[in-house]
């Protein structure tokens, strides 16, 4: 099979933890020199772990969130454009602490299983997986080992079932979640982990940042601790047969206010984490 060519870009403002996690990830599935990484900041300084990677810089604007993520997926939309006019067949996009992973079940990389897909649709989507922090069982994030190792349950979610993947020139909306004015459909096999609730004392850290509390992420932040909650008091259930339901449901449920976002009648789903995953080095 051929592999086709693949770019990943990303943008960030003080977030050294991840930005190498996700350097580290996408750079082993497709190479470096096809990552694209923004930093939002002049002030930003590029870490050592972006070297072979692709770099720019754009001024950071302190804008309300809402307006800050309008503001830079249509940044990103833009360069994703340009990078299929260089001649790149799929696009992936994300947040630095959101890692698509196909199933180590079937053997395939990632450049792999995307090169597989059919071209017919503009864009895809994997299933939303949210790790959490079990603070019965489970310490503080310890950073030089890798995350899946330390971490065992997550929510399957819909908010983290996004849009990332382009396979043709398209707008992604706010945050990756969807594209708009395309439907989405979620792929078989392909699972988007958020490691945003990885670890209590680092959502913690990051709410007592000023910049990020007068631009209106508290509230953002908090969500994020919900997941924690949930994951600490809720009972794990089974992954395999649940991401099936969970996937069945957000590829033909919708959402009253947008019809192109996935639901799941709100149900709050924990899920054990397979061992197959925690050998893949995230």
């Amino acid at each position: 099979m051929k592999v086709r060519k693949i770019a990943a870009i990303t943008m960030l403002r003080d977030d050294d933890f991840f930005i190498e996690k996700w350097v580290a990830w996408y750079g082993a599935q497709l190479g470096r020199e096809n990552l694209y990484v923004w930093f939002d900041g002049l002030d930003q300084a590029v870490p050592p772990c972006c070297e072979g990677c692709h770099t720019g810089k754009i001024e950071h604007l302190p804008l309300p969130v809402h307006q800050g993520d309008r503001r830079r997926i249509d940044f990103l939309s833009e360069r994703a454009r340009e990078l299929f006019a260089q001649g790149y067949e799929i696009v992936i996009g994300g947040d630095v602490d959101e890692f698509l992973v196909p199933d180590p079940a079937l053997g395939l990389g990632l450049a792999e299983f995307l090169s597989a897909l059919p071209t017919k649709r503009a864009s895809a989507s994997a299933l939303g997986i949210d790790v959490g922090q079990d603070l019965r069982t489970e310490e503080a994030l310890r950073p030089e080992l890798p995350m899946l190792v330390q971490r065992s349950f997550a929510k399957l979610s819909t908010r983290y079932s996004k849009a990332s993947v382009l396979l043709r020139p398209c707008d992604w909306g706010s945050g990756f979640h969807r594209v708009r004015g395309r439907n989405f459909h979620i792929v078989k096999d392909l699972y988007l982990f958020h490691f945003g609730c990885v670890d209590l004392e680092r959502i913690k850290a990051r709410m007592a940042h000023s910049g990020l509390q007068a631009e209106g992420w508290e509230r953002h932040l908090r969500k994020r601790s919900g997941t924690i909650t949930l994951v600490s008091q809720a009972k794990a259930l089974d992954f395999d047969k649940w991401t099936a339901i969970a996937r069945r449901c957000q590829n033909c449920i919708r959402p009253p206010y947008a019809w192109n976002k996935p639901a799941m009648l709100e149900l709050k789903i924990v899920v054990r984490i397979p061992e197959r995953f925690k050998q893949i080095g995230i």
